[in-house]
């Protein structure tokens, strides 16, 4: 629990700080948030190489997970379309139709598709379901939410950006990572303490930056590639040793903290701009008071929470008390889904919707203890009436 207050408090701490910072750092601001998006970038990397070192199948048997595959897709999907939905209600009268509404939408929206695996493992391994088989089928889930919310910001950003000669190269790079990590799944032994994950991430983003750099001198705009996939690949290719030190899990932590706090620090304006037009597309975003904006959280939260909660259709073979555990289990938010809104803002998405994004993740943080309450009273029931 001590975790997610500390994940909410330096989310709301970056928040802040990013409505003083351009005031009290003047001219030397926009460098001083370059470094913070280079070093962001650097502990999501890290993040998402701990995401892909979860990632474990039996290759031999791998039809059997493609029931799991469909249900956390759709379990993905269905908070994230109807928030792109509620979203778009929201807009000023007039641009439901707007195409170029719906694709900021579709790329802000998808921050509630992805559950936090790293959150939800850890607090159901303290709470003593380790062993048991809502454990084992959210660890499979969160994975493959987590795997498709990756895949899925590629044709979020051509919809951005258009299909270019750079999106071709890169479409060819996605293809390639994924045969890689398929092909290599678990296969190599490297060293795996924290400070060689980091050095790993540095690597990882190293690269990313080396190639838009160099593509920019043949290409007009460069060849972004994202960190998302290439460090989730990278952990995929490692084989998991399970055997994480106390000093590694404090590292892990810090990182994660200092992850959090970053993506605060990026978030753009709000006080006196909620209104106002953003950067990149040029789309007209609704004028909300704060009062509104705390309303539209809560709605917000509830239907990201609603569409999670897919699993209870399947898997009838166990008792509706552990679907819907693994249900609710699915819930947490966190890394993977602050990632996504810090990629949309380097697209120039602002405004009001946002802040409401924003806010939803610092709730569904400050809620992931009482989630998981809930999933293990509803585990202990189930092992209560199987006796």
């Amino acid at each position: 629990m001590r975790k997610i207050v500390l994940f909410s408090l330096f989310l709301i701490t970056g928040l802040i700080f990013s409505q003083l910072l351009p005031d009290m750092l003047g001219a030397s601001y926009p460098d001083v948030r370059k470094i913070a998006g280079i070093t962001l970038s650097v502990a999501l990397s890290f993040i998402m190489i701990n995401v892909g070192r979860e990632f474990e199948l039996n290759k031999k048997e791998w039809r059997s997970y493609s029931l799991d595959y469909y249900v956390a897709m759709v379990t993905a999907a269905l908070p994230w379309l109807m928030i792109t939905v509620y979203y778009m209600f929201l807009m000023p009268k007039g641009m439901f139709w707007d195409w170029e509404a719906w694709k900021e939408n579709l790329l802000l929206s998808r921050f509630a598709a992805p559950t936090s695996a790293g959150i939800l493992f850890t607090m159901l391994a303290a709470v003593g379901l380790k062993n048991s088989w809502v454990y084992k089928k959210i660890q499979t889930l969160a994975i493959f939410d987590d795997l498709d919310t990756i895949l899925l910001m590629i044709p979020l950003q051509i919809l951005m950006v258009g299909l270019s000669w750079e999106l071709h190269i890169i479409l060819i790079v996605v293809i390639a990572l994924l045969v890689l990590g398929w092909k290599k799944l678990n296969s190599f032994d490297l060293p795996q303490r924290w400070y060689h994950i980091l050095f790993y991430a540095v690597i990882v983003v190293g690269l990313s930056e080396l190639i838009y750099m160099s593509s920019k001198m043949v290409f007009e705009n460069g060849i972004h590639i994202e960190v998302l996939l290439p460090a989730f690949v990278m952990g995929m290719i490692m084989k998991n040793r399970h055997s994480e030190t106390k000093s590694d899990e404090s590292a892990s932590n810090l990182i994660s903290y200092v992850f959090m706090f970053l993506v605060g620090v990026s978030m753009p304006l709000f006080i006196g701009q909620l209104g106002h037009l953003s950067a990149g597309a040029g789309v007209t975003h609704p004028d909300m008071t704060w009062g509104e904006i705390g309303f539209h959280v809560l709605i917000v939260t509830l239907l990201s929470n609603l569409g999670k909660l897919y699993p209870l259709v399947h898997y009838r073979d166990r008792t509706i008390h552990e679907r819907l555990a693994i249900s609710i289990g699915m819930f947490t938010r966190g890394e993977v889904g602050a990632g996504i809104i810090f990629i949309a803002i380097g697209y120039n998405i602002g405004g009001p919707l946002l802040a409401i994004s924003v806010l939803t993740l610092v709730l569904n943080l400050i809620l992931t203890g009482f989630f998981i309450a809930i999933v293990k009273n509803l585990a202990l029931k189930t092992k209560v009436e199987s006796v």
